[in-house]
């Protein structure tokens, strides 16, 4: 398939990028209940033991506490990254020295070194995938069908991910079973929603070190990442406009108190333009001629083409970049149009980005590795396709982390339980 080389091979200082990478992961690990209490259960009972694991995901600390709980609980992995700009390179030679683990994972590649990667670690020929994008889903099926056989399940992270395994599934293309974790209510209430709001605004605010007080910060698209982005803008005393296309999304926006406008309309007014949409030309030429000057463009989407920067690029007279992380279009009026992290997914692509906060992954993680152990466990279950992910599971995850907080809660009584699941309750 291909001579790709893990990191371990492409790095200069490799052993003091490996103790850096190392210092990392042992902060967020400090930091993970969760994936602590699965990472325990795994080790003393090796669920992977055989099995072969291939992994294309944003390559920083915190996953790779990930990486290493399936690895620790006797699998071998290969592990890409799953965004060209969004991996720590200390931390993927930290992962490359666990004698079951191989890391491919390097920041900065272009194109062809990025799917090289991908398709290293599909020489793996694994048993189980887990994905961010379903990049690596779609390879194995377009190009390396044979080894689908093989293969019992696998996971998916993020929202566009499952937004394109559906469309797979409804095409009839996707021929293993994959469970939609993005879907869960444990990430979406809370990776979705406090991991991107609270990272993509401080991301931007540490690369720009621009204050959000009193600015209007236009947020296209309201589901579950765009409340989040919302939500903490307007915490910080920015004025939210949000666009959308789905008329109840409009209506809930409205309702939770925010001008909700046309992007023809909110790029007039907008100093901050945020897109959590996981679509395509969501800003486009129209909105960049109407933009004031000094505007920031950013993308929260998985894929950098929520932001049309090949039109941007044809209006600009002049690029360059203003900032470590912030490329200025001057437009031939005069205008400058900030685009920061190259319209990536900016809380894991800007300089100085670290992703979500550890202990909003420490959940996201954990139901990621009890989909793998309950793909393997029953994986006769499951048929080729876009699975849930097992309701007992996300509670299973909510409950390690209510006992790790010191959290009790209450349970249902018999009578309450029977009466719930009863229909011959009336008036």
């Amino acid at each position: 398939m291909t001579a790709y080389p893990p990191i371990s091979e492409q790095l200069d200082d490799l052993e003091a990028a490996r103790e850096e990478g190392r210092r990392k992961m042992d902060w967020a690990a400090q930091h993970m209940p969760i994936m602590e209490a699965v990472g325990d259960e795994f080790d003393a009972n090796q669920p992977f033991e055989g099995e072969r694991i291939a992994m294309a995901m944003h390559v920083e600390a915190k996953t790779a506490i990930l990486v290493e709980t399936l690895a620790d609980g006797g699998a071998e992995v290969a592990v890409t990254g799953c965004n060209p700009l969004s991996t720590h390179d200390d931390v993927s030679a930290a992962l490359d020295t666990h004698e079951n683990i191989t890391s491919y994972a390097k920041r900065g590649v272009d194109d062809d070194e990025y799917y090289e990667a991908i398709e290293a670690v599909i020489d793996l020929e694994p048993t189980v995938t887990v994905d961010d994008g379903m990049d690596l889903v779609a390879a194995i099926h377009e190009d390396y069908p044979e080894l689908i056989d093989g293969i019992v399940g696998g996971a998916e992270e993020t929202t566009t991910g499952v937004h394109r395994l559906r469309a797979m599934d409804d095409d009839g293309a996707l021929e293993y079973p994959v469970f939609a974790v993005n879907d869960t209510p444990m990430k979406r209430l809370f990776d979705n929603v406090h991991g991107t709001g609270e990272s993509s605004l401080a991301s931007i605010a540490m690369t720009t070190n621009l204050s959000w007080a009193g600015k209007n910060v236009v947020v296209a698209g309201y589901g579950y990442c765009g409340k989040g982005v919302a939500k903490k803008a307007a915490g910080q005393n920015a004025n939210v406009i949000v666009t959308e296309v789905e008329p109840r999304r409009a209506l809930e926006a409205h309702m939770e108190g925010y001008e909700v406008m046309p992007m023809a309309d909110a790029a007039e007014v907008g100093d901050v333009f945020l897109t959590t949409t996981g679509n395509r030309d969501v800003v486009v030429r129209e909105h960049f001629q109407s933009m004031k000057d000094g505007v920031l463009l950013a993308n929260a989407g998985h894929f950098d083409i929520e932001i049309d920067l090949d039109a941007l690029d044809d209006l600009a007279v002049d690029r360059y970049e203003a900032r470590d992380g912030v490329e200025a279009y001057e437009m031939e009026d005069g205008r400058r149009l900030n685009v920061i992290a190259e319209g990536r997914l900016v809380n894991l692509a800007a300089p100085v980005s670290l992703g979500h906060p550890v202990e909003v992954m420490d959940q996201s993680f954990g139901i990621q590795a009890v989909c793998v152990r309950e793909m393997l466990e029953n994986a006769d279950e499951y048929d080729a396709g876009v699975h849930d992910v097992p309701d007992e599971l996300d509670k299973e995850i909510a409950e390690i982390k209510l006992e790790a907080e010191g959290v009790d809660f209450d349970s249902l009584t018999d009578t309450q339980r029977e009466y719930m699941g009863s229909w011959d309750h009336g008036t």
